[in-house]
């Protein structure tokens, strides 16, 4: 990485898909930009702005972002839902992006773990560093947590991102630029949802619950669980992703379109309970099916929300844990209340996840445990229309990617890159 490169004339500005001399950073970059006024749709929300390229301070890392993952962080961004960034930051301009693989490209002078020219993968948590709870707790605890790319202005889809240098990890050599981009924030938000609440820490046979088992989150937690060797029971929507589930390791699948027990429950006691709850029981005996007779589930990892979480309450085992950690489908959760305390169930809020959890997420990944599932790969113009696709449910089963800096999907090294832009 210290070849010609470094010695070719340097500019302010560099078109997408050219790779500037190691180290070299430009005043001016692209990126995909939100404005308050903006707030909408992604299509019409994110628009490409040339902006100023980021100043880091003395524990800060500038990285060169070849790809970027998409996820849900940048539809809210775009909507300003379930809350603006700019109610967090104060920047006039929002850059979202909470996944990336790209190279260290300028350092802070108090950083010691990271040197220009490594090529990492970026965990989407930021802390001040300077609580208790950032020293000897859990830094997701800290006040000051806050998630890079929603919370913070300087996200992935640019062509640099600041982040702290806590937040680096190792990429895995043996994947491609977008590979590495897309699985940080699902594969570490699993890993904290099904070992980071003790007692609640999965384990061997084990049976879990998994709602959206063929998305970005759900891919991973069933990868996880058959690695853990636990039992998953993926709950799809669609029958044409049974196939890839099972293939994921689950040990059963289930096609919630065949059971009528879903949004809101109806009040207690009525005839609209009683007919939602005997759906709830056809679902019940459904994972019986798979589980054996009489065994409900230990776990039930949980993300969409209104729609499926009083029936998650229900049909976790006495003692067993609902952990949630999105409400794709609404926020307004019901339930039962006579199941979870004269069960002792418990119901558990997640959130991503620290350095410790990630880092072990990501050492599966490095040792090739796990798939990065990636689905699909979109060009650098086509971010808002990734972004629309998860918007309207509409994306391929796995962890949709986007190219920022690699001229071409397939690359594993900074020189392939500048080969295929002809550098």
């Amino acid at each position: 990485m210290d070849g010609p490169a470094t010695e070719a004339p340097t500019k302010d500005l560099y078109e997408i898909g050219e790779i500037p001399p190691l180290g070299h950073v430009p005043k001016k970059m692209y990126a995909w930009a939100i404005r308050r006024e903006r707030h909408g749709e992604p299509e019409t929300a994110m628009q490409v702005e040339v902006v100023d390229t980021h100043e880091i301070d003395s524990h800060e890392v500038l990285v060169f972002v070849m790809a970027a993952g998409v996820n849900y962080n940048g539809v809210w961004a775009a909507l300003g839902t379930p809350i603006s960034p700019f109610d967090v930051h104060k920047a006039p301009y929002h850059i979202a992006g909470s996944d990336a693989s790209g190279i260290v490209w300028k350092v802070g002078d108090k950083v010691t773990r990271w040197k220009v020219g490594d090529e990492v993968v970026i965990h989407c948590n930021q802390d001040d560093g300077d609580d208790e709870e950032c020293n000897g707790g859990d830094p997701m605890f800290s006040p000051s947590q806050r998630i890079w790319g929603y919370e913070t202005p300087d996200g992935s889809f640019g062509q640099f991102t600041r982040v702290q240098a806590q937040q680096l990890m190792p990429r895995p050599q043996h994947l491609t630029w977008e590979e590495s981009a897309c699985y940080t924030l699902t594969l570490a938000t699993a890993y904290r949802m099904l070992f980071g609440h003790r007692p609640h820490v999965l384990g061997p046979g084990d049976n879990v619950l998994v709602w959206g088992a063929s998305g970005g989150l759900g891919s991973f937690a069933i990868q996880l669980i058959n690695t853990a060797g636990a039992n998953a029971i993926g709950v799809i929507s669609d029958e044409s992703k049974r196939d890839f589930v099972m293939e994921l390791g689950a040990k059963g699948v289930l096609n919630r379109k065949d059971f009528d027990c879903w949004g809101q429950m109806p009040k207690v006691n009525t005839p609209e309970y009683a007919a939602w709850f005997k759906g709830v029981r056809n679902f019940g005996k459904a994972i019986w099916d798979i589980t054996g007779k009489g065994n409900n589930v230990d776990m039930v990892f949980e993300h969409p929300g209104e729609a499926t979480f009083p029936v998650s309450v229900f049909v976790v085992r006495r003692g067993g844990m609902v952990v949630i950690c999105a409400g794709t489908t609404g926020y307004n959760l019901t339930l039962d209340a006579r199941y979870l305390w004269m069960h002792q169930k418990r119901v558990q809020g997640s959130h991503f996840a620290n350095l410790m959890q990630a880092s072990q997420a990501n050492q599966l990944m490095l040792e090739r445990r796990i798939d990065p599932s990636m689905s699909e790969v979109f060009e650098w113009a086509d971010i808002p229309k990734a972004h629309m696709k998860m918007l309207r449910n509409e994306h391929k089963p796995g962890n949709m990617a986007v190219l920022v800096s690699a001229p071409t999907t397939g690359l594993i090294t900074i020189e392939d890159a500048r080969e295929a832009a002809g550098q």
